[in-house]
C-alpha cells in the first residue's frame, strides 16, 4: 500500500488557523445581517436615513450596555412579537426621539 505524506507542523498549524477564520467571517456576516435588518426596523419606524438608524442602535447599544447584535436580535424580535424589554425599548425611544425627524413626513408644520 502507498504510503500518503503528512503535512508538516506549519501546513497544519495554517489549516486549523484558517478554519478559525473562515468561521470567524461566516458569524460575521450573519451578524451584519441581522443589524441590517434592526437597522432597518429603526429606519421604518422612527422615519429616518439608514445613517440614523445605525446610530440609534448603536447608541441603545452603548447606554444598555448589550452588545449591538444582541440589541439588534431583539429589535427584530419586537418587531415579530411586538415584545422588547422596557430598558430596551426605553433607550430605543430616547434615541429615535433625539436622531429622528422634527416631524412626521407630510404632517402639517410645528407651530
Amino acid at each position: 500500500m502507498p504510503r500518503v505524506p503528512r503535512g508538516s507542523r506549519d501546513e497544519t498549524d495554517r489549516i486549523v488557523e484558517l478554519q478559525k477564520e473562515v468561521a470567524q467571517l461566516k458569524d460575521a456576516v450573519a451578524s451584519h445581517a441581522v443589524v441590517d435588518q434592526a437597522i432597518g426596523v429603526i429606519v421604518a419606524l422612527g422615519r429616518m436615513a439608514p445613517d440614523g438608524g445605525w446610530t440609534v442602535l448603536r447608541e441603545v447599544s452603548q447606554h444598555t450596555n448589550i452588545k449591538l447584535r444582541n440589541v439588534a436580535e431583539l429589535i427584530l424580535f419586537w418587531g415579530r412579537s411586538g415584545q422588547i424589554p422596557e430598558e430596551i425599548r426605553a433607550a430605543l425611544d430616547d434615541a429615535v426621539d433625539r436622531h429622528g425627524p422634527p416631524q412626521i413626513p407630510g404632517a402639517p408644520p410645528l407651530e
